[in-house]
């Protein structure tokens, strides 16, 4: 739970016309390379993601058990595996190492945010233990507790997806430890269904990032041309 505290935190959203996602990157050192790929983002199947809070090498394993899973289910009826019926096997795989002697749980929290034909949208967070519980907006990580606080205050049922992502970055800025938000300290991902009636993940890049932190006020667009 201590790893899980002191990780960059982690921010979901439901929106009526999607799910967002939201998480810090961590630069511990200025000596440490930038990792170009995602650390906090996962996709798991074409119709759900995750991110991440706590030791990425034990994240690793379950979501490697969680993408094997959601494939052999569509092998075998054809069809996306139902968001919670995923969640809770891997849950139930991360329950199993709180029951014996001699294994540590794996010490990592997650939130899921996908889309199935049963019940729409959906988000869900699980901790180490394997409980988990769905929410219109959740909070994982450092800071966890603020995080919360302004989203239970903020949340609104009926908002947009570009409402939710402005939400989302006004509460990261204000819980975070560092002054300000850069495109290099956040990753920014979105689940939404298109025209055409797919669901999409959507992984925002640092350009784009970028536009919105300017858009949305929460950095100057001085520091970032000079």
């Amino acid at each position: 739970m201590e790893a899980i505290g002191n990780a960059g935190s982690a921010i979901g959203i439901l929106a009526k016309d999607g799910v967002v996602l939201i998480g810090e990157k961590k630069v511990t050192s200025k000596l440490l390379q930038t990792s170009t790929s995602a650390e906090k983002m996962y996709k798991i199947d074409d119709h759900v993601a995750c991110a991440v809070a706590g030791i990425m090498s034990d994240a690793n394993i379950l979501i490697n058990t969680a993408r094997v899973q959601a494939q052999r289910y569509t092998f075998m009826y054809q069809e996306p595996m139902p968001v919670e019926q995923l969640v809770q096997s891997l849950c139930d795989t991360k329950q199993g190492y709180t029951q014996f002697g001699g294994l540590r749980p794996f010490g990592v929290s997650f939130l899921f945010a996908g889309w199935d034909k049963n019940h729409g949208f959906q988000l869900y967070m699980s901790d180490p233990s394997g409980n988990y519980s769905g929410w219109k907006a959740a909070a994982v990580g450092a800071n966890n507790q603020a995080a919360q606080s302004i989203l239970k205050q903020d949340y609104k049922d009926d908002a947009s997806r570009e409402e939710v992502v402005e939400l989302a970055l006004k509460v990261l800025s204000k819980t975070m430890d560092t002054t300000t938000l850069t495109s290099e300290k956040l990753e920014l991902s979105e689940v939404f269904l298109t025209p055409s009636g797919s669901v999409k993940y959507h992984v925002h890049s640092p350009d784009s990032l970028t536009k919105l932190l300017v858009k949305h006020g929460v950095t100057q667009p001085t520091a970032e041309t000079s």
